[in-house]
């Protein structure tokens, strides 16, 4: 009986540790759900103060720049009044200078005429005879012409009524608010060197014309562009290994020329090392970062192939050559031939697929997944021989062969080798 106690308390206590365990790892879920609500919230919060901000901002700027167009329109229609008014009155004022003249000349008349009519008898014919005679040279029948009021200006304003309405439809309908940006970052998968970016429309009524791509490094600096264009996946490179990236994209709706607004920005990393060639490869030039190769003018009896500086590529991940020129001559590739026709050599047999032929901006990507370990000669005791399934993709095309290695591999090099001069390829 004791021994049955013994047994019913030990399984007690373990169901009570499991039941404690149970409800710490509980109270770890609930508290990483506390913390995800902390920061949806803190997300709403801060999105709709900087929303805020930004409608005040844009809005503020725009009723000045509106205000200002206004006002730079009034003062131009007022020098337009100014500039009718003083050249419709200047005809005016002249002939009112003529008509004050012939005044001031027919009041000396006068004064003469009752001055003549004055004298005593024996200067009165020599006074009016005078009179007379200049009354003659004034031609006082001859009087300057004055326009009348239909036919100087009567200046007005000419005000279009259906501006306000339209401006007004305008700006009812100017801006809006959305819960969520159109499109979000849907996928950030780790290349060497590089960050595969991969994005996706969240709004199904939104149609996007371009995508735009931007990063940083770490939390603080500047966005750097990083594509602008209609696919919705794009190879960020040169990115250093093992450091934080921020990585965010929009798009430009369908005959719109302003851009949406910014994805939730979303945090990326690799760890792989970027490809890169082989240093001091005779016949061959290597850019800065080591991960473009031209084949420079060097006999081809020197230029032998050009190998990567480490077995950086692994199985299940994608290997690009990307042709920033070319030569029409036909290059080397390790086990594999391609010629700028897209005739496929694979240990020098001719395959029966056809890749696209090889122009400048080409770009072959290789695949690589291991299908299986197979017996040499059904025996297994002789160690298995490791069999590799190689796609070869170039444009809309892909070949496809096995590959059989006598040991398996983790890691691989690569290599190449142009006969010609004036290639030059990028490998990421």
């Amino acid at each position: 009986a004791a021994g049955r106690m013994s047994i019913e308390v030990e399984a007690l206590l373990q169901e009570a540790k499991e039941s404690i365990e149970a409800a710490q790892n509980y109270r770890s879920e609930l508290q990483l759900r506390l913390q995800g609500l902390v920061q949806a919230r803190k997300q709403i919060r801060g999105s709709a103060t900087q929303t805020r901000e930004v409608l005040r901002q844009h809005f503020q700027e725009l009723q000045g720049s509106v205000s200002r167009l206004l006002g730079e329109r009034l003062a131009e229609l007022l020098r337009e009044v100014d500039a009718i008014e003083q050249e419709s009155v200047r005809p005016l004022d002249d002939c009112q200078k003529l008509i004050e003249n012939g005044v001031s000349t027919a009041d000396e008349l006068l004064r003469e005429g009752e001055a003549a009519l004055r004298c005593g008898i024996g200067e009165k014919d020599d006074k009016l005879g005078s009179f007379t005679k200049k009354a003659l040279q004034i031609q006082l029948d001859s009087l300057p012409e004055v326009p009348s009021l239909v036919e100087v200006p009567c200046l007005s304003a000419q005000l279009d009524d259906s501006l306000l309405p339209g401006v007004k439809e305008r700006i009812f309908s100017h801006g809006s608010v959305a819960s969520h940006p159109p499109v979000q970052i849907d996928e950030l998968v780790e290349r060497p060197g590089g960050i595969l970016v991969r994005w996706c429309r969240v709004d199904d009524d939104f149609v996007a014309q371009d995508y735009r791509l931007q990063y940083r490094r770490g939390a603080a600096g500047q966005y750097e562009e990083a594509y602008i264009g209609k696919e919705t996946e794009f190879i960020v490179l040169h990115i250093d290994p093992h450091t934080d990236y921020l990585f965010r994209v929009c798009a430009r709706g369908d005959g719109r020329r302003e851009w949406s607004p910014w994805s939730i920005p979303q945090t990326a990393c690799t760890t792989l090392a970027p490809h890169e060639w082989r240093v001091g490869s005779e016949g061959y030039s290597l850019s800065s970062r080591r991960n473009i190769a031209l084949r420079n003018d060097m006999p081809p009896a020197r230029a032998g192939v050009l190998y990567s500086s480490s077995p950086t590529y692994f199985c299940g991940q994608t290997l690009t050559f990307r042709w920033v020129c070319c030569h029409p001559r036909r290059v080397y590739l390790t086990l594999l031939l391609i010629s700028p026709p897209g005739a496929v050599f694979v240990n020098g047999k001719e395959m029966t697929n056809q890749l696209p032929a090889v122009t400048v901006g080409s770009a072959v990507t290789f695949d690589m997944e291991v299908v299986s370990l197979l017996p040499v000669n059904n025996d297994i005791s002789d160690g298995g021989n490791f069999k590799l399934r190689v796609t070869i993709g170039s444009g809309n095309r892909e070949v496809v062969f096995d590959w059989v290695l006598d040991q398996g591999v983790d890691c691989l090099f690569f290599g190449c080798s142009f006969t010609y001069p004036g290639w030059k390829v990028l490998v990421f």
